[in-house]
């Protein structure tokens, strides 16, 4: 039956749009604190569940008042037979409205399918709403345990269709029901022999076999992560810097990791449902891996408390609290060795993941007995606080008196920027400016004050390596990420055998 089948369609789309939602909710899983760093584009998917969860929501209710409507007195036709079969005895129903009296609202919230459908719904909008950016940045607490509510939305999901609300026309009706013929001759169902009442039943409910995949998987992700919570992680050194950021140095079976990559770490003693994301900033090539933690939130506060980084450093490491570490994850920065000349650029915190690349491409470069094809490398860092240039500097002076010590001192050219200072800074760096070292790093290299001329800057590199690929790695904000792309767009040569830059987004 023609009505019938629009009735169906109608509600089939919506179990399409039920089923986009479930697949944007499991993308959206994934959205805890560390993807303000490693997930791009996650406004674009919020909006994106906001509007699927809005079509959603009025398909249904333009659906369910067609069904009101169908109940009307003024409806003729074939739309208002079908809408009274199950009137009569030994009749089933199609429209679920049973009387046009009745309030379409309250029978909805009397379904299994209208319970569980406002259950999604507010369970997805409070999902949505505490992921937005100011929610993860202001109560990263509220972000964290807001988004365990998709247990409850995929629970509500499972049984959602168990009611059998979408309805359609058995396959024995089907069989003795000449559809064309019947259609038209709605009037005689009961008189015409090839017209018998047309008999509906309800959908067997499906919602639970797409579910049942990645829950499946998200179980067994966290029987990994329960596994790897057991495992043993030996706290070899803790250093705390002057500018209130916590070094860890730890030790874990069987544990491999590249450039660029991230760890998940949980302190019990903190809280026993959070884990936190952490760049590594220590190189393959060393026998630890270690992480810097800075005060930022009430977990990290807490952290750097524990280990000391408050001056109160505990009497014995035995005192110490029990971490434990998941990981690593993420892309690595390996292709920075796949070109003969790099540019790595950080701005602000984005200099993290170029931490462990530095080091990385000191023990490739100097300490191995194979050389890799990268043979120079220039580092770019933007940063508005002076104080953040402490951890770091410590890392630089490190290396530039390590290739002092080698003859490599032509490998490594860096390039600090300090875009933030105040007057007394600026009086102090203007007293020590005739001093060998820096004023603020310590290093012979000199800070440049203001922002860099990126013109210049890849004028000037292009110039000094003619006829080469140079890969450039930018981690920082988007803003800057366009002009970079830009400048390699500008200053890459048309002919193929002059200098061409190859831009690199690099997330953490």
């Amino acid at each position: 039956m023609e009505s019938a089948h629009d009735f169906q369609r109608l509600l089939n789309s919506n179990n399409l749009c039920c089923f986009s939602l479930w697949v944007q909710g499991e993308k959206k899983k994934k959205g805890y604190r560390w993807q303000n760093h490693l997930y791009l584009g996650m406004n674009s998917h919020f909006t994106f569940e906001s509007d699927s969860g809005a079509i959603h929501i009025v398909a249904h209710l333009c659906n369910l008042e067609r069904y009101h409507l169908s109940r009307s007195a003024e409806t003729e036709g074939l739309r208002a037979a079908l809408s009274q079969l199950g009137d009569a005895p030994n009749e089933s129903y199609l429209n679920p409205i049973r009387a046009f009296h009745a309030n379409p609202t309250t029978e909805l919230l009397t379904t299994i399918a209208g319970i569980t459908g406002l259950v999604i719904s507010l369970a997805l909008i409070l999902i949505v709403t505490s992921s937005t950016e100011f929610i993860r940045q202001t109560s990263y607490e509220l972000f964290w345990y807001t988004h365990h509510i998709f247990i409850i939305f995929f629970i509500s999901l499972a049984i959602h269709g168990a009611g059998r609300m979408v309805r359609g026309q058995t396959p024995e009706s089907l069989l003795l029901h000449n559809i064309t013929f019947c259609r038209d001759h709605y009037a005689e169902w009961k008189a015409a022999a090839q017209c018998p009442v047309p008999q509906f039943s309800g959908k067997e409910p499906s919602a639970w076999k797409w579910v049942l995949g990645p829950v499946v998987l998200y179980a067994c992700e966290r029987v990994i992560r329960f596994w790897r919570f057991q495992q043993e992680v030996i706290i070899t050194k803790v250093v705390s810097h002057p500018s209130g950021v916590l070094e860890l140095h730890m030790k874990k079976r069987s544990f491999a990791m590249a450039p660029g990559q991230y760890i998940l770490i949980q302190c019990p003693a903190i809280s026993s449902l959070q884990w936190h994301p952490f760049t590594l900033t220590s190189a393959p090539e060393e026998d630890f891996f270690s992480v810097h933690v800075r005060a930022a939130g009430d977990w990290t506060r807490a952290l750097c408390e524990a280990f000391g980084a408050d001056g109160q450093a505990p009497e014995e490491s035995r005192s110490r609290p029990r971490l434990a570490v998941d990981g690593p994850f993420g892309a690595t920065l390996t292709d920075v060795f796949h070109y003969p000349v790099s540019m790595c650029i950080a701005a602000g915190i984005g200099v993290t993941p170029f931490a462990a690349l530095l080091k990385s491409i000191w023990y490739k470069c100097c300490e191995s007995q194979t050389q890799p094809k990268l043979n120079k490398v220039y580092f770019y860092w933007i940063c508005r606080d002076p104080s953040a240039f402490e951890w770091f500097a410590d890392l630089l002076l490190s290396l530039e008196t390590r290739m002092s010590e080698q003859g490599k001192t032509h490998l490594l050219s860096y390039h600090i920027f300090l875009t933030g200072w105040d007057e007394n800074q600026a009086i102090h760096i203007a007293l020590h400016w005739d001093e060998n070292t820096d004023v603020i790093t310590g290093l012979k290299q000199k800070t440049f004050y203001g922002r860099p001329n990126w013109n210049n800057e890849f004028r000037q590199i292009a110039y000094n390596h003619p006829s080469s690929s140079i890969g450039v790695f930018f981690c920082g904000p988007k803003a800057l990420s366009k002009t970079l792309r830009r400048m390699c767009r500008l200053h890459s040569s048309a002919d193929p055998r002059g200098v061409h830059f190859y831009y690199n987004k690099e997330s953490f």
